[in-house]
């Protein structure tokens, strides 16, 4: 969410086991592609929760893409990536922050009914993922997270379909703004989370 809000164990090794990678795999291009529908959708529907869900898209994919990366490598390396991940996701965070305060003085209202078949197309996705990775909820604790990650993003997704609704009811714009604010703020803790973990990691480690 705002990143995948899975905390800091997303660092943790991944075993090294074919079919956990080739889930890994799926779920990265599954994410990739949804951050980019989603991405272009919410600048049509004029939505800044549609435009939190894409970021956390965006987030989910950076997740399994370090996952994979840093499968075999020295501890030190996979601090560092996370440290990097970490950063992203506090910069995306303010990003969405800012798109929303934008939103809410120019007083625009998103559509709503792109925003619930978007939502519903990327719930779609998300609980797939989810399906995809249960056979490796048991794992350690990366295999675990990412599994969790997973799951939980199927949440923003129904906030973002209540986020439609409420503006279809309402005809206002602060439904919308008010689930991408609640994205955001997920993103920029999860991200200072990550950020605080790395750098007490690489204290404790020699450098490489």
């Amino acid at each position: 969410m705002a990143g995948c809000n899975c905390g800091t164990t997303c660092q943790t090794v991944v075993p090294i086991n074919p079919g956990y990678r080739r889930a890994l795999w799926v779920a990265l291009v599954l994410n990739a592609l949804m951050f980019g529908v989603e991405l272009v959708f919410s600048f049509k529907a004029e939505s800044v929760s549609l435009l939190a869900d894409a970021v956390d898209f965006l987030g989910d994919a950076g997740n399994y893409a370090v996952a994979l990366f840093v499968l075999g490598l020295a501890p030190v390396w996979r601090s560092r990536t996370a440290l990097w991940k970490g950063w992203l996701m506090v910069g995306y965070g303010v990003f969405v922050l800012g798109k929303s305060i934008w939103q809410w003085n120019a007083g625009i209202v998103p559509e709503p009914f792109i925003m619930t078949w978007v939502s519903l197309s990327a719930l779609a996705v998300n609980i797939g993922v989810a399906a995809l990775l249960y056979a490796h909820r048991n794992g350690d604790a990366q295999a675990r997270s990412v599994w969790l990650c997973s799951r939980n993003d199927a949440l923003g997704n129904l906030a973002v379909i209540a986020a439609a609704a409420g503006v279809w009811a309402t005809a206002q714009g602060w439904p919308d703004i008010a689930v991408a604010l609640v994205l955001a703020g997920l993103a920029l803790t999860s991200g200072a989370s990550v950020i605080r973990h790395a750098r007490e990691e690489l204290r404790t480690q020699p450098a490489a």
